[in-house]
């Protein structure tokens, strides 16, 4: 038998950064929307741990157990007392290191199909408290929806949605380092006073009441200044998408992929035809939010 779990991407419509801890992370005030773009993750019982994948730049994906779709298997099993023989396979649809977290997606994906394979009864607070042992942004995935993600990210706070929005995502020819990234947010941040993160009320109203241009007035991201820095051509991107009649534009999350709000899916076609057309990126894709999280689809199914 095999389970396959989809899985979605993220858009933030608010990253706020506070100053570095003393661990080395920083505390966040993160607006977490997913968007409609899935990885899928189909787990199915072998002799070992293996991961695959498939898709747009799977060869970028590590297939051992850095893979946090292996570690979620191991986390799940290490728990349970149980050997981790499963095939992961990932078929990958969101950008790798694209500030989408694709990564954390697989993460919670595998982390689902697991547990269904495996019946092992885990509570939903269990799979949340290891999937924030996973990482600050795999909770949410498992979540989907919208949320406010506050201390480094993994807790959170469900937000209303009202609507649908309608996103185009631009990606570069590179991939950034989401580390490299927070390390330069701390140098360009040397010897300023940098305040405690504080959710924004107006993201909060805009997506509840589904304003496109609400929310376009009101998204924001600390570390774009950071990722601009350090992948300066990302700013010929966003002036494109602008210009092609975007209500707003800003690096998603910690980049290099750029998000851009339109008012309606046929504003959402225009400005990627106008992106593909700058040259300004590699690939354009359109998705609406929100998404669901982490789903598992149909019943698992025998001989898979």
């Amino acid at each position: 038998m095999s389970v396959t779990v989809r899985v979605p991407a993220k858009v933030n419509v608010q990253l706020a950064v506070g100053a570095a801890r003393p661990d080395g992370f920083h505390d966040l005030a993160n607006v977490f929307l997913a968007v409609g773009l899935h990885d899928e993750v189909t787990a199915t019982p072998a002799d070992a741990l293996r991961v695959t994948c498939e898709g747009p730049d799977a060869g970028e994906v590590p297939l051992d157990t850095t893979n946090l779709a292996a570690r979620a298997a191991l986390a799940l099993a290490g728990r349970r007392g149980i050997e981790p023989n499963v095939h992961l396979h990932i078929a990958k649809d969101i950008p790798v290191a694209g500030g989408m977290a694709g990564g954390s997606a697989d993460g919670a994906g595998a982390l689902l199909a697991c547990d269904t394979l495996w019946q092992t009864g885990a509570s939903r607070a269990e799979l949340l408290s290891i999937c924030a042992e996973l990482g600050s942004d795999v909770p949410f995935a498992l979540v989907g929806g919208a949320a406010l993600g506050t201390g480094r990210g993994e807790k959170l706070r469900v937000l209303e949605v009202g609507g649908t929005f309608h996103w185009v995502f631009a990606m570069a020819g590179r991939g950034l380092s989401t580390p490299a990234v927070f390390r330069e947010f701390d140098r360009l941040a040397e010897g300023l006073e940098i305040h405690g993160p504080v959710a924004s009320e107006e993201i909060a109203e805009a997506l509840a009441k589904g304003d496109p241009e609400a929310l376009a007035a009101a998204v924001s991201n600390d570390l774009q200044p950071a990722a601009l820095s350090l992948f300066p051509g990302l700013a010929d991107t966003l002036a494109a998408g602008r210009a092609a009649g975007a209500l707003a534009g800003l690096v998603s999350g910690s980049g290099p992929t750029t998000a851009f709000l339109a008012r309606d899916a046929e504003s959402a076609e225009r400005v990627a035809r106008a992106l593909t057309a700058s040259g300004t990126c590699r690939t354009v894709r359109t998705a609406p939010a929100p998404a669901p999280g982490a789903t598992v689809l149909g019943a698992p199914v025998t001989g898979g």
